[in-house]
């Protein structure tokens, strides 16, 4: 694929202040670079979202939310909807481990927030990966391929979604996969969505996330099947980010 995606999660981290002052700093420091070939996104959280957007505004640099809800509206305290999100984010992160382990979202409820994204003219960035267990019992491939083809199924048109495949214990853990147990992973995503979408399969990027580095990075978007990187802890710092973005190309 000619452009590398690299996806900056920043989690429950930044105040509005801070939040604009990491993105500003990320804008100005790709400022000027040749960076043609690499989209940027970047994803506070929700409270930042609005000044963050105007602060990279005019720039190249992408918006995106962190999750969203999958009803358009409704008696859901503290969550926010597709329809909320629009127009201060392009993106949207979906399905994210974090979401799966620590608050029960299941797969079903993935898809939901998927459609409802889609359907809203966000784009969904699905998450998909294995735990520690599931890779030691040999349904590594099994639960990946389920998760894509279930997050997805209620869609019928792919060619504004990205798929990030994290495998959970490499998340934060400083250790990443091989950069051949990634591409084998993306292999298999890339055939599932191809069962599905036919040859739309081949327009979705694929991102590579857990423990990616300045250091590392080539490594996985070099890969036939890598199309880039989503971030997290290394997203936080001016420096390490950017030196991501810069090396994701070599």
């Amino acid at each position: 694929m000619e452009t590398i995606t690299i996806v900056g999660n920043w989690k429950m981290n930044t105040t509005p202040d801070t939040a604009v002052s990491l993105a500003s700093g990320i804008r100005d420091h790709l400022e000027g670079q040749k960076v043609a070939q690499i989209r940027v996104i970047l994803c506070p959280p929700f409270v930042s979202l609005e000044r963050v957007a105007s602060a990279l505004g005019g720039s190249d640099v992408s918006v995106g939310a962190q999750n969203l809800h999958s009803e358009p509206s409704g008696p859901f305290t503290g969550e926010i909807s597709a329809e909320m999100l629009r127009g201060l984010a392009e993106f949207v992160i979906v399905g994210h481990s974090e979401r799966r382990t620590l608050f029960a979202e299941s797969d079903d409820l993935i898809a939901a927030k998927i459609e409802a994204a889609s359907g809203t003219g966000l784009k969904p960035i699905l998450c998909v990966g294995e735990t520690l267990q599931q890779r030691r019992a040999g349904k590594a491939r099994e639960t990946v391929e389920r998760q894509t083809a279930e997050g997805l199924s209620k869609v019928n048109d792919v060619s504004q979604t990205m798929v990030a495949y994290e495998p959970v214990w490499a998340i934060g853990t400083g250790e990443a996969a091989t950069p051949e147990v990634a591409q084998e992973m993306m292999a298999a995503i890339r055939s599932s969505l191809r069962s599905r979408f036919g040859n739309q399969a081949d327009s979705v990027p694929l991102l590579y996330g857990g423990s990616v580095n300045a250091g590392n990075v080539r490594q996985f978007t070099s890969q036939p099947d890598i199309d880039g990187a989503l971030v997290g802890g290394a997203s936080l710092s001016v420096d390490s980010f950017t030196e991501i973005v810069l090396n994701a190309l070599g």
